[in-house]
């Protein structure tokens, strides 16, 4: 085992390294080590304990935004106290090299951009504003996600009292329409994605790898368990990500 995961190291360093453009996509298993639990992971999984659609779905947020909250301030408090690992600082050290031209991530945790990546492409939003449902205010979330996670108190719009919603992707909502066209056109065009710690099951993100495979990209998988993209894959990596990312760094490098 340890022979292939070399070989499989050494291949994906190769397709990196002789890549035009290359570009990577993440989920959430890139920040499980981080402290952040994924969403459907066996037992420790999100959506194990609970009904995401009582809960992160756009329907239950317009009617109960209160749910939402109430599931959601753990793991905000968790999200604002994680810290990159070594995977996060992997990806950003190889677009410093200029070995990679895009990030597209379905995390809203802003892990990759603290680990100093600087083009991220966020497919489910982000936390760093809310929008009123409202009104449709626009604001910066970080003081009122403070005050939320000290007190629970529900976020609120200052120009009308409407609820606050992160700008995040809902059960129900469309992704960021100008960035899904720009991942898509991304991996349209890259020669190579390295997809990490996805499972590649949520729509349409998961048929990004298709997509590259479709317009003749190497396809490089690194997760811990199997993928709908693995037979189609160049090169397939069953490992921790914050394991076999460095190690495919370190390798570029030589």
């Amino acid at each position: 085992m340890m022979f292939s995961h070399t070989r499989q190291i050494t291949q994906a360093a190769e397709l990196i390294k002789h890549a035009k453009h290359a570009i990577a996509l993440t989920g959430a298993g890139i920040s499980t080590r981080s402290g952040i639990p994924d969403f459907r992971g066996t037992g420790s999984g999100l959506w194990t304990k609970v009904d995401p659609m009582e809960v992160a779905s756009i329907w239950s947020f317009l009617e109960r935004p209160e749910n939402f909250y109430n599931w959601i301030r753990p793991l905000s408090k968790t999200m604002v106290n994680a810290q990159p690992n070594t995977a996060h600082y992997a990806l950003a050290e190889l677009e410093a090299m200029g070995r990679l031209q895009a990030l597209i991530t379905q995390n809203i945790d802003n892990l990759h951009q603290r680990a100093g990546s600087r083009r991220v492409l966020e497919v489910h939003g982000h936390m760093r504003q809310a929008t009123c449902i409202r009104c449709f205010n626009l604001v910066e979330a970080q003081p009122y996600i403070e005050r939320f996670i000290d007190e629970g108190v529900i976020p609120t719009c200052p120009r009308c009292g409407g609820v606050l919603k992160p700008n995040v992707t809902l059960f129900g909502e469309t992704p960021p329409v100008r960035v899904l066209y720009e991942a898509q056109q991304e991996s349209e065009k890259c020669d190579v994605m390295l997809v990490a710690g996805s499972s590649l099951e949520v729509m349409p993100v998961g048929d990004l790898p298709f997509l590259a495979r479709r317009h003749g990209a190497a396809v490089i998988i690194v997760n811990n368990a199997t993928t709908p993209m693995d037979r189609q894959a160049t090169v397939v990596l069953h490992d921790d990500v914050t394991i076999a990312l460095p190690k495919i760094v370190e390798r570029v490098k030589q």
